[in-house]
């Protein structure tokens, strides 16, 4: 079966909040890893003392698992790209848009294409 028109070029932006929220974790964790001596740690309630034992301690864990974050999203966003293959998305931009999406924030993205299910043109 052909897919319905528009089907190939099916974008969904994720839902505003989420993105928000990933944007700022990923933000934080960024910040985190690569400049820890500049966070106010006083200023930042139980997140301030929790932050600076992981920094303290667990720095090499930290920034190992930043690393591995983004290659889960860099999985995460090739398999976007087969995903869209195969919903019958094969315009071009629409797969840019969701392997963007999907790289910068992850499930939150990849879940909206795994729940689509593309319209199906009835045979005659």
């Amino acid at each position: 079966m052909a897919a319905a028109a528009g089907d190939e070029a099916y974008f969904r932006r994720g839902s505003p909040l989420w993105l928000a929220v990933i944007a700022l974790s990923f933000g934080y964790y960024t910040w985190v890893v690569f400049w820890p001596q500049s966070i106010p740690y006083q200023s930042l309630g139980p997140l301030g003392p929790f932050t600076q034992y992981l920094v303290d301690h667990h720095h090499t864990l930290l920034y190992n698992g930043y690393w591995i974050a983004w290659l889960i999203h860099v999985g995460e966003s090739l398999y976007a790209m087969v995903l869209c293959k195969s919903k019958g998305i094969t315009n071009g931009r629409a797969q840019l848009l969701w392997f963007l999406q999907t790289f910068l924030f992850g499930i939150a993205s990849l879940s909206i294409l795994i729940a689509y299910r593309p319209k199906r043109q009835k045979q005659t």
